[in-house]
């Protein structure tokens, strides 16, 4: 059974978001359309702002609604040392675990040549520049423990070879196949306190 147009449409664009499918996008539809009408125009108008006025961060590629982000902008940050991570929510548990206080790099993905994912789409030629030109003196390759997550550690380090520069991974206590995002705090800090040079 067809509904009407506008109820349609707005199921096909509630399945635009990760683990939703049909059925649950129904079920998300129609509770805001027969309870929640005022937190769906919220809903809306908060879409609607964020698609409009987040960008990326110029410095670290986070996301951010102004030039420079906090992060980058806070004069209490060690910007000596440069976290690398995959995503904002990798980001956003480091911070939670409340042990790290150094600037982020986000690639916003990892390589995956097969998906079209090279090196200029994960901004890697602007990590490097950073690196070089704000005297960095560590890069910690915090990205997934995967095998994507891995090579792409793996080619970040080969790239900043010869620059003068630490190059550190996590250490293990994260679950291997797992993202930072779904991590404990206490399992964050435990695996930046034990990181170690990638090439041992």
């Amino acid at each position: 059974m067809a509904f009407s147009p506008l109820v349609d449409e707005l199921v096909e664009s509630l399945r635009c978001l990760p683990g939703v499918g049909q059925k649950t996008a129904q079920r998300m539809a129609f509770h805001l359309l027969e309870r929640g009408r005022s937190g769906g125009v919220r809903l809306a108008g908060a879409l609607g702002n964020a698609m409009d006025g987040v960008r990326r961060c110029e410095s670290c590629q986070n996301f951010s609604d102004t030039e420079t982000c906090g992060i980058c902008e806070n004069p209490g940050r060690n910007n000596g040392t440069l976290c690398v991570v995959e995503s904002p929510s990798d980001l956003l548990a480091i911070e939670q675990s409340g042990d790290y206080r150094g600037g982020y790099f986000v690639l916003m993905g990892h390589l995956s040549p097969i998906d079209g994912v090279g090196p200029e789409e994960i901004g890697v030629e602007r990590l490097i520049n950073r690196v070089v030109h704000q005297g960095v003196s560590e890069v910690i390759l915090a990205t997934n423990p995967t095998v994507e997550g891995e090579a792409t550690a793996h080619y970040i380090a080969d790239r900043l070879d010869g620059k003068d520069v630490l190059i550190t991974r996590l250490a293990h206590g994260i679950p291997v196949g797992g993202e930072l995002g779904y991590v404990d705090g206490f399992t964050l800090t435990h695996a930046f306190r034990g990181r170690k040079p990638l090439s041992e």
